[in-house]
């Protein structure tokens, strides 16, 4: 078999998995009708002039079998005033959901509700009734332009999309969230749009990070100044690619895209092309191994820091964790000892950050007062000390002494020695710190951090 037409087999094998069954799409469509029937029904008896748009995967058909999450955005006209759209949005919200079967308040950058119906998560967001970049007023204005494009230029691409998407997720590359930084699903869209196909996609992995600049709306003709002036901040911040959002040219869709996670589908795309297989797309369990032979391996040391996790979303608490790690990394090495590499985490209601360093005890110099040299004690003190020298008539000498890095930590936590995030610093400074040990419900993650599986490009 030639490698097309092994490449060729693995992709057909994955789209049986990941393309929605017939039966699947009509309960899909059937469950949109039903909501938006709500929720016109709802707009109505509140008399408010607002318009129902589906948005997201499902709106466009490019959603992976079994993940049915809806978003509804309940647009306003424009001439709303903001703190009236976050009033009247979450009042409209709320009475939707009260027809659903659950609903919670959620916040983002004003609130919204999250309902189930029917077991499937239902968002119901209010945002303005935009009809170019220059009405968007708030962040989550433009996902009905996205949904817009998308439709108008996807063109039958839906399961190369669908490909891409669970590519990406199987190399643990998707999502744009600020604790993954990875590729959005509107990205993974555009990129197909743009290049034509996932392997195209993949097979243009080098040629577009040295391009750099992606602009499938063709803003650098039509809005020149307004493109070169996110091209501009946009390179000045390092990204790895910059995209200008075919719907607005002030925007990169590849802002949170990290240089990590780019390195990741860089390196896994020439593996898929080389050597296909379903793995990429549906990983193996890793196999783990025992952390304490890991340090045992390596000669190094596991610092652990264990509390109780503060009810945050990860969206927060995730780049706090990160914060307060690096924080720690930076005093640490200050102290004379040498952060190997950090994880952190949430995991069964507690939150973790865990540091590899070089030793668990340093050695210092203090110097150690002694009596007059005329003295018994005097004499007693200069035959036990190594090194010894006069100031006046009183002896000195240097003491060497071992501190253990938990003490070295809690003492910097006690002086408040270590930038940490704000939201935790208080759960940070009652942590439980452990060394070379970690509860059993982490000892998985603590091997993963440790042998590095957990970020292995050839794993």
């Amino acid at each position: 078999m030639s490698l097309d037409d092994a490449i060729e087999t693995v992709l057909q094998k994955v789209l049986q998995r990941i393309r929605p069954t017939e039966e699947e799409r009509a309960f899909v469509e059937g469950l949109m009708r039903e909501l938006e029937g709500i929720a016109r029904d709802t707009i109505e008896s509140l008399d408010l002039d607002v318009k129902p748009y589906f948005v997201g995967s499902l709106a466009k058909d490019t959603y992976l079998a079994g993940d049915h999450d809806v978003d509804l955005f309940l647009a306003f006209p424009l001439d709303t005033p903001l703190e009236e759209l976050r009033e009247r949005g979450l009042e409209l919200g709320r009475a939707i959901a009260e027809r659903l079967d659950s609903h919670e308040v959620a916040y983002a950058e004003h609130p919204y509700v999250r309902a189930t119906y029917r077991g499937v998560k239902v968002d119901l967001v209010p945002c303005y009734d935009v009809k170019s970049w220059r009405d968007v007023r708030t962040a989550v204005d433009r996902s009905i332009l996205h949904t817009k494009w998308v439709l108008d230029n996807l063109r039958g691409k839906n399961d190369e999309v669908r490909l891409l998407k669970r590519f990406l997720k199987g190399i643990n590359a998707y999502g744009s969230e600020i604790y993954v930084r990875g590729f959005s699903g509107y990205l993974a869209e555009i990129l197909v749009i743009r290049y034509g196909s996932f392997l195209k996609v993949l097979e243009s992995a080098d040629f577009m990070l040295r391009q750099k600049v992606i602009d499938p709306g063709n803003w650098l003709k039509r809005e020149h100044e307004v493109a070169m002036k996110t091209v501009g901040r946009e390179a000045e911040a390092d990204r790895p690619l910059i995209v200008i959002d075919p719907v607005d040219p002030r925007r990169n869709v590849a802002a949170n895209l990290s240089w990590e996670k780019y390195g990741i589908f860089y390196f896994k795309s020439t593996q898929l092309l080389e050597n296909p297989s379903e793995e990429f797309f549906f990983p193996m369990n890793r196999k783990i191994g025992n952390y304490l032979s890991e340090l045992r391996r390596k000669g190094t040391h596991l610092v652990a820091l264990l509390f109780e996790a503060p009810e945050l979303v990860d969206d927060v608490l995730l780049p706090q964790l990160e914060r307060s790690a690096r924080g720690f990394e930076r005093a640490l090495s200050r102290e004379g000892f040498n952060v190997l590499g950090w994880n952190v985490g949430r995991k069964s209601g507690k939150a973790f950050i865990m540091l590899e360093v070089d030793r668990r005890e340093r050695e210092r110099v203090t110097i150690k007062p002694g009596p007059e040299f005329f003295t018994e004690r005097g004499r007693d003190f200069y035959l036990k000390n190594e090194r010894v020298w006069l100031v006046g008539k009183r002896l000195f000498a240097e003491k060497n002494v071992m501190d253990d890095i938990v003490e070295v930590i809690s003492e910097l936590l006690e002086k408040n020695q270590v930038a940490t995030g704000k939201s935790i610093r208080e759960n940070i400074r009652n942590a439980e710190i452990t060394l070379d040990y970690v509860p059993k419900e982490l000892e998985d993650e603590a091997y993963l951090f440790l042998s590095r599986e957990k970020w292995n490009l050839k794993g």
